[in-house]
């Protein structure tokens, strides 16, 4: 809000010629850190929504599976994958059921961002274990894709 409010108040000053072209460009350039700086952030807890496997993306899915897809329904029991980031660099991803606090096959680790790269880390070597690029991080949504294979895509929306 506060980024739409000053790219607002430099563009009315341009208009008003009170502000000069060398000293729009340095404004931008400042918003732009800013807005980088301030931008999306990755802590939180997120629900995996879908998940393509380089398998999956490769075959074509014909009319008979879309409708037997269809038929199927949704399961009694809700399942879902969240994965969680801390402010301290910890994560933890685990299968959760509706009604339960703790999850099953819980996996805790380390991670870290450098630029657009997600690195998932061991906790005792600090060591990458894998490795991911963040297409999409929004407030809602994050989306990556791993970095070995660019068909094996991961699209989780934020619950927390």
């Amino acid at each position: 809000m506060e980024l739409r409010l000053i790219l607002g108040w430099l563009l009315l000053s341009v208009s008003l010629k009170r502000i000069n072209m060398k000293n729009l460009i340095a404004s931008f350039v400042v918003v732009f850190w800013v807005s980088i700086c301030f931008g999306q952030d990755l802590i939180g807890t997120w629900q995996l929504t879908t998940e393509e496997t380089c398998f999956q993306s490769e075959m074509k899915e014909s009319d008979t599976e879309r409708e037997l897809k269809e038929g199927m329904g949704a399961s009694r029991q809700s399942v879902v994958r969240m994965i969680t980031f801390t402010k301290k660099g910890y994560a933890e991803e685990g299968i959760f059921s509706a009604g339960k606090k703790k999850g099953n096959d819980l996996n805790k680790f380390k991670y870290q961002v450098v630029g657009s790269e997600l690195q998932f880390l061991d906790k005792k070597s600090g060591m990458a274990t894998q490795q991911f690029v963040i297409d999409e991080l929004s407030d809602t949504t994050l989306r990556y894709h791993n970095k070995l294979k660019d068909c094996e895509v991961k699209s989780f929306t934020r619950i927390e």
